[in-house]
């Protein structure tokens, strides 16, 4: 599972990492996860506003950070 977070490093950025990581951990998915803060290649995802979570190439969740148990079904 491809995993990217799009964001200029701020604290909700670092969040939904944790979160992210600690999500696809409990699932037991394999995956890797890369940090996007090169502004030109967010706004290549159409992203308005960090974080955004995008997974396998899909923007799922932009503007927040969602709770764990949230990441789990997105990533399920």
């Amino acid at each position: 599972m491809d995993l990217k977070i799009l964001g200029t490093g701020c604290a909700k950025c670092k969040k939904l990492e944790e979160v992210t990581k600690s999500a696809a951990d409990q699932l037991g998915v394999d995956y890797t996860i890369e940090k996007v803060t090169d502004i030109e290649k967010i706004m290549s995802y159409s992203v308005m506003s960090t974080p955004a979570l995008v997974v396998n190439g899909e923007v799922k969740v932009a503007g927040r950070v969602p709770s764990v148990e949230d990441i789990k079904k997105l990533l399920s």
